[in-house]
């Protein structure tokens, strides 16, 4: 066995370990690369790391996800890349499409599920923590904080799947006019290898064409949701909404109950926020057999997060020539203020069907406050939710 086999596949034991252990979203996940790609391994430079941590947080898709595959890019090639991609996420995957499996049952079985109210509430509060945060520290400026109030009420009026990617883009052109105000550079001519780019563009067409004509509801959840991973600027978060209006209000595929159970779910496990995704398409099969669903839950986990891993490899190739072009940058403020405000309507729009009890409020508001005030880890809060409702039903 060669030498660069075995890096790689010890590169692949640590991908399975951090998947395994990596709670806190990508904010913590990039200390825990930090310590096992830089420190302990020296796959990569801390430089290299936080470059290409940059880089993925403005483009669409998850952060961390994107981060770790685009070190197994660097490292390996794409051969490595989509084995780190797959190792990284199979984890949450699986667990989400058990949980989603499990829910199925539950109700087919007309098993109460009553033990999951109180985890309804403490999701509501972790979106609402997480709006605080993104918002505090991506909104600095007038023109940031006017597009997320405007954002805020265009999410509540306009509950289609389609308007939040049209805010998003309209938020970056309205900033990309204050392009004078970043520094000038030395631009270079940038050469583009469009081969990812082109891979993107068609799996996006040949899935619409694809569940266009074959009505096959798997395929049409992997458009769906790669649509969405094509789309979505800031992480795990803004994911929230988008999937709430298109799959609960818009298309009923689940319940406002069951995705919040869901949402709350994946906050306790490691390993990728996206993984919800695997959730939601396993609840949007419950109408046919085990092995669709299951199928459902890997259709949509795919089309999450493929997107993502194609796009960053097609722009890390000629990022360090594009982010020197002003109107770049400028564009950026906006889709980070409207991606702040879609979040903090996410927040509002999930607590809609949840009965305004005395207690619903408390544990809502009790979750933001141990947020803010304490380093109690967010799983762990979850968890007590869950074990409090199984004792108390």
């Amino acid at each position: 066995m060669s030498v660069r086999r075995v890096r790689y596949i010890i590169f692949l034991k640590d991908v399975l370990i951090l998947s395994l252990t990596s709670f806190g979203g990508p904010t913590a996940h990039l200390a825990l690369f930090l310590d096992m790609m830089v420190e302990k391994r020296a796959y990569i430079s801390e430089k290299d790391l936080m470059e290409l941590y940059a880089l993925c947080q403005i483009l669409p898709g998850p952060t961390s996800t994107q981060t770790i595959t685009a070190i197994g890019f660097k490292i390996g090639g794409p051969s490595l890349a989509y084995l780190t991609l797959l190792i990284w996420a199979l984890p949450a995957m699986t667990i989400m499409i058990s949980l989603g499996l499990m829910v199925n049952m539950f109700e087919s079985l007309d098993v109460s599920l009553e033990f999951l109210k109180y985890i309804q509430p403490i999701a509501v509060g972790v979106v609402g923590y997480s709006a605080y945060r993104i918002s505090s520290s991506v909104v600095s400026t007038r023109t940031g904080f006017f597009l997320m109030i405007i954002s805020i009420m265009a999410a509540m009026s306009f509950r289609t799947p389609w308007a939040f990617p049209i805010m998003l883009l309209i938020g970056g052109f309205v900033t990309a006019f204050k392009y004078k105000k970043q520094p000038l550079e030395e631009k270079t001519t940038i050469k583009i290898n469009w081969s990812n780019f082109f891979l993107w563009l068609g799996v996006l067409v040949f899935a619409a064409v694809l569940g266009h004509i074959t009505k096959f509801l798997p395929i049409r959840l992997f458009e769906n949701f790669y649509r969405n991973g094509s789309l979505i600027f800031g992480g795990g978060q803004v994911l929230v909404p988008l999937l709430y209006t298109e799959f609960v209000e818009f298309k009923n595929y689940l319940t406002s109950e069951q995705f919040l159970s869901g949402y709350g779910f994946v906050q306790a496990l490691p390993g990728p926020v996206f993984s919800f995704s695997a959730y939601v398409g396993t609840l949007s099969m419950r109408e046919t057999s085990i092995s669709l669903q299951i199928l459902g839950g890997f259709m949509a986990a795919a089309g999450v997060f493929l997107p993502g891993t194609f796009l960053i490899f097609f722009v890390s190739r000629f990022w360090e020539d594009l982010k020197k072009y002003r109107m770049v940058k400028a564009s950026l403020e906006g889709i980070n203020a409207v991606s702040s405000g879609m979040v903090i309507a996410a927040a509002f729009l999930l607590f809609e069907p949840i009965p305004g009890t005395p207690i619903n409020y408390i544990l809502m508001l009790g979750t933001m406050s141990l947020m803010f005030f304490t380093r109690i880890p967010t799983p762990f809060i979850i968890l007590a939710g869950l074990i409090t409702g199984i004792i108390l039903n």
